[in-house]
C-alpha cells in the first residue's frame, strides 16, 4: 500500500503541475477567443467585455485557475465558448472514441510485437532476423504524417476501406450488430496504421530485453541441463524480460495517445486529435486544457497500472516496501 500511495501522489503532482502549466501557458498567450468579435463593427466592445466576464475571463490569472481547479475537481470542466456548452459531455464521447481507437492498436502492435520480438531474439544473425532488422529500420523511416496519408490514399484510390468517420451514413438506425460492424470496418485501418507505427518500436525493444535474458547465466545453464529450446524461452527467459516489458507498456501508452491524435486528424477518426486541433485554431481555452488533461489522466493511468504489473511481477519491488 505504501507503494501504491507514492505512485498516486506522485500521479497527482504530475496532473497539478500539468494542469497549472497548460492553464497558465493557454491565458498568457497573445489574443483570445473573442479577437474576431471585436473585428465586427456591429458588436461593440461592452459588449464583448460582458462575454468575456460571463466565461471568467475578466479576472486575474491565479483566480481563474484557482476557480476553474475547484470546478474541475467537482467534474465540471468549463464551458466551451465556441458551443456554448459543458466541456465534459463534449469530451466524453470523443474521449471513448480515442481509446478505442489506441486501445484497438496498443493490443495489435503487442500482439506483433512480443512473438516476433521473442522469435527475433531467439535466430540472432539468421537471416529472418536480419530480414526483420531491415525490414523495421525502413518502417521507422517512414515519418508518421506520411505513413498515414499513404494509407488515406489508399483507401481513396482502392475504396477497400472508409476514408474518414466511424460509422456509414445512415447505420444508426441498424441492429447492434450491424453497428459493432461497421465501427469495426472503420477502424481497420486508423487501428493498423498506428500499430504499424508502433510495431518496430516495441519488437526492437522485446528483442533487446529477452537478448540480455537469454545472455545470463542462469539460462545459459539452463541449456546445459538440456532443457528444450521452447522451454527456456517461455517459461524462463520471457519472465526475466518482464520487467523491462511491463516498463515499455506505460512506455507505449504515452506514445500511442500522441500519435493516435495525428493519425486522428489525418484519417477523420472523430477523437480528441480533431477536437484539440479545432480549440487550438478557434482559442477555445477550456476545451484545450480539458484535453490535454484528459490526455494526461490517460497517460498516468497507464505509468500506474505498469507500476501495479511491476509491483505484482517482481518480488524486489514487493521486498524494499516492506
Amino acid at each position: 500500500m505504501r507503494y501504491l500511495a507514492r505512485r498516486f501522489v506522485h500521479a497527482i503532482l504530475l496532473l497539478l503541475a500539468v494542469s497549472f502549466f497548460s492553464f497558465a501557458l493557454l491565458q498568457l498567450a497573445p489574443g483570445d477567443f473573442f479577437d474576431e468579435m471585436r473585428l465586427n463593427p456591429q458588436i461593440s466592445e461592452r459588449t464583448v467585455e460582458a462575454i468575456r466576464a460571463q466565461y471568467g475571463l475578466d479576472r486575474p490569472l491565479p483566480v481563474r485557475y484557482e476557480r476553474w481547479l475547484g470546478a474541475m475537481l467537482k467534474g465540471n470542466l468549463g464551458y466551451s465558448m465556441a458551443t456554448n456548452s459543458a466541456v465534459a459531455p463534449l469530451l466524453r464521447v470523443r474521449a471513448r472514441n480515442t481509446l478505442l481507437l489506441s486501445g484497438t492498436a496498443t493490443a495489435l502492435a503487442w500482439l506483433l510485437a512480443l512473438p516476433l520480438g521473442v522469435w527475433s531474439a531467439a535466430k540472432r544473425g539468421a537471416l529472418g532476423d536480419r530480414i526483420g532488422a531491415l525490414a523495421t529500420s525502413a518502417i521507422l523511416t517512414i515519418p508518421d504524417m506520411l505513413l498515414f496519408l499513404g494509407l488515406l490514399l489508399l483507401a481513396a484510390r482502392t475504396g477497400w476501406f472508409p476514408t474518414g468517420g466511424m460509422v456509414s451514413p445512415g447505420i444508426g438506425e441498424a441492429n447492434f450488430w450491424s453497428r459493432a460492424k461497421d465501427i469495426a470496418f472503420h477502424l481497420v485501418l486508423p487501428a493498423a496504421g498506428l500499430a504499424l507505427v508502433m510495431t518496430p518500436v516495441l519488437m526492437r525493444h522485446v528483442r533487446a530485453a529477452m537478448t540480455e535474458a537469454l545472455d545470463s547465466p542462469f539460462i545459459r545453464a539452463a541449456r546445459g541441463h538440456g532443457i528444450s529450446r521452447g522451454r527456456v524461452l517461455f517459461r524462463y527467459a520471457l519472465p526475466a524480460a518482464s520487467n523491462s516489458l511491463i516498463s515499455l507498456l506505460g512506455f507505449s501508452v504515452a506514445t500511442m495517445l500522441s500519435t493516435s491524435m495525428l493519425a486522428e486528424v489525418v484519417l477523420s477518426w472523430p477523437g480528441l486529435g480533431p477536437l484539440l486541433v479545432e480549440s487550438i485554431f478557434s482559442r477555445d481555452v477550456y476545451v484545450v486544457v480539458a484535453v490535454v488533461m484528459l490526455s494526461s489522466v490517460f497517460l498516468v493511468m497507464g505509468n500506474l497500472i505498469a507500476d501495479l504489473l511491476l509491483f505484482v511481477s517482481d518480488p524486489r519491488i514487493r521486498l524494499e516496501n516492506e
